[in-house]
C-alpha cells in the first residue's frame, strides 16, 4: 500500500503543509527533500538571485521537482502581497556572504535579509486564514550575530557582529522576536555556525578546500590559519529545523517561542587543522596560499548549544572528520 494522497491526508486532518523560503539554496534544498520525505506537503520561494550559478540551484531541486507533493514559486518575497497559508515557515531566503555585504551591496542584504523577514512576518501576523493556521516560523539566522566575544558563544552574550551581514541577520533576528511579543507569531530563531556538506555553496571555505585539494590547485587561507570555527555537518542543520518546528511546548509553556538557538556541531578546530583533515579525507596535500586577513571575519566562533538541547531536544551528531568523508564521498560520486 503506497503513501497516503494529498487528499486523503487532508481528509484524515493529518496534512502537514510547509513553506520554505530560499527552497533552491544548500539549506533550503535540502531540508525541503526531508520534509517530503516525512509526508509534509511543501510550497517552495526561490528567486534565484546570481549569487552564484542557477544551474546549481536547480540541481539542487532536482529530486524535488519531481515529487508530487511540491510546488514551486519563482518569485522575490518582497514583491509578494501574499503567502500560502501553511502549518510551518521555514525562512531561509537570504543574501549570504559576510565579505562581499560592504559598501552599495548593503543595500541587497537591507533588502533580501531585512526587508523580506518583515513582510513574511507581517503577512502571517495579520492575515487572519494564515495566521490562525500558522504553528511555528523557523528563521535562519548566523553566528555572525555574535562578532568577536568571549568562548563559547551562548545566546545570553552582547551581541556586537563585525560585518554587515551580521547586522541584517541580527536585525531579522529582532524582528522576530518583536513580531511574537507583539502578534503572537509563534518564531523561533536559530544562529547556524558554519554549515558544511553536500549542495554546500561554491563560495563557501570547505568546498572551495576540498575542490581544490582534490585538484591540486593551491587554495587561500586568510590570515595565519590559527583561527577556528565551529562547523555543523548539514544533516545535523536540518534536523534542527525539524525540531525547531515540532518541539512541543514545555509544561504547557511556549518557552521556546521568541526565542533564539545555537546550531552548532561541537567542531571546534583552527583552518590549520580543518585542511590537513581535508587532506586526510581526500588522500592529498594542500597547496597553500597566505592572504591578509579580511574585513568582518571574526577570530574564533563556538557555539554553547545546551540551551538548544534543553529546549528543542536538538544535539548535533555528525564530528568534523565524518563529514568531511561524507562530502568528499559525495564530491566523487557527484562528478
Amino acid at each position: 500500500m503506497g503513501a497516503p494522497t494529498k487528499r486523503e491526508r487532508a481528509e484524515s486532518g493529518n496534512s502537514q503543509k510547509a513553506l520554505v523560503t530560499g527552497c533552491a539554496g544548500f539549506i533550503g534544498s535540502t531540508l525541503t527533500d526531508r520534509l517530503l520525505a516525512d509526508g509534509f506537503e511543501v510550497i517552495g520561494i526561490d528567486r534565484f538571485s546570481d549569487y552564484y550559478d542557477r544551474e546549481l540551484k536547480e540541481e539542487n531541486l532536482a529530486a524535488a521537482m519531481q515529487h508530487p507533493e511540491f510546488t514551486l514559486i519563482e518569485a522575490d518575497i518582497v514583491e509578494m502581497d501574499c503567502f500560502p497559508a501553511v502549518d510551518y515557515v521555514f525562512h531561509l531566503a537570504a543574501q549570504a556572504g559576510v565579505r562581499a555585504s560592504w559598501g552599495r551591496s548593503f543595500d541587497i542584504y537591507t533588502r533580501d535579509n531585512i526587508q523580506a523577514t518583515q513582510r513574511l512576518l507581517d503577512f502571517y501576523a495579520t492575515d487572519v486564514g494564515a495566521s490562525s493556521k500558522l504553528k511555528r516560523f523557523v528563521y535562519s539566522s548566523s553566528s555572525s550575530v555574535y562578532g568577536d566575544v568571549p568562548l563559547p558563544m551562548h545566546e545570553e552574550l552582547m551581541l556586537q557582529p563585525v560585518s554587515p551581514y551580521g547586522v541584517s541577520k541580527l536585525a531579522a533576528e529582532h524582528l522576530c522576536y518583536l513580531y511574537w511579543k507583539n502578534y503572537g507569531v509563534p518564531t523561533v530563531s536559530l544562529r547556524y555556525f558554519t554549515v558544511y556538506g553536500p549542495r554546500q555553496r561554491p563560495d563557501m571555505g570547505i568546498n572551495k578546500f576540498v575542490r581544490a585539494i582534490r585538484a591540486g590547485d593551491p587554495i587561500t587561507i586568510y590570515g595565519d590559519g590559527s583561527q577556528t570555527r565551529d562547523f555543523t555537518y548539514i544533516d545535523d542543520a536540518v534536523e534542527a529545523n525539524v525540531a525547531a518546528a515540532l518541539a512541543a511546548p514545555l509544561s504547557g509553556k511556549p518557552a521556546f517561542l521568541g526565542e533564539t538557538f545555537n546550531i552548532g556541531g561541537g567542531n571546534r578546530i583552527s583552518v590549520r587543522d580543518l585542511i590537513a583533515a581535508i587532506e586526510g579525507a581526500t588522500g592529498k596535500t594542500a597547496r597553500i596560499e597566505y592572504a591578509d586577513e579580511q574585513k568582518g571575519d571574526v577570530q574564533d566562533t563556538w557555539a554553547a548549544a545546551a540551551k538548544a538541547e534543553q529546549g528543542l531536544g536538538w544535539s548535533a551528531k555528525v564530528r568534523i572528520h565524518e563529514g568531511l568523508r561524507r562530502y568528499v564521498a559525495w564530491i566523487d560520486g557527484g562528478l
